[in-house]
């Protein structure tokens, strides 16, 4: 570990000498995640992207990307276009990444199952706002906005997610 790294605990997020509460997904932290099982993974992660909606904040970042109307995940492990961002519309599973809450107004993307995603063992996993404290996530990692802002500034290229 080195002190650029995001560490989960049982009961918060560990990261540049702060903690944060979060909550991650409603399967819990497993070994051997699959498509839809809503688990976290265990590993050690990278952060490859920050995503963000221009039209409710600034960019936070000058790495930062904005989701755009139209901008959506494919979660369909049948589709050459599994785990990777793509446009509506998009006639197979997916989800959209400009949503009318605002749990993805800012996300931080990890390399899980990601560039060359095999196929079922689950697509994207980011950090992002959370519903509520306690409230489960579908096997992202989740925080407080201010919480997540806060991280989302603090990034390196040297930054992982570690997830024990």
């Amino acid at each position: 570990m080195t002190p650029h790294d995001m560490i989960l605990t049982p009961t918060h997020l560990r990261f540049a000498g702060r903690k944060f509460p979060c909550t991650v997904g409603r399967g819990g932290v497993t070994h051997t995640k699959r498509e839809g099982d809503g688990a976290t993974p265990r590993g050690t992660h990278r952060i490859v992207g920050l995503l963000y909606r221009p039209d409710r904040m600034a960019r936070p970042t000058d790495w930062a990307v904005p989701i755009r109307p139209g901008d959506v995940w494919s979660d369909d492990p049948r589709h050459e276009d599994y785990n990777l961002m793509v446009r509506a519309p998009y006639p197979h599973s997916h989800e959209r990444l400009r949503r009318a809450d605002p749990l993805y107004d800012l996300v931080l993307l990890t390399d899980w199952n990601w560039p060359r995603a095999q196929k079922g063992r689950g697509s994207a996993i980011f950090l992002h706002q959370w519903r509520r404290p306690g409230y489960p996530t579908e096997g992202c990692i989740a925080l407080r906005r201010d919480h997540l802002h806060w991280v989302a500034r603090q990034i390196t290229c040297d930054t992982r997610l570690i997830v024990p």
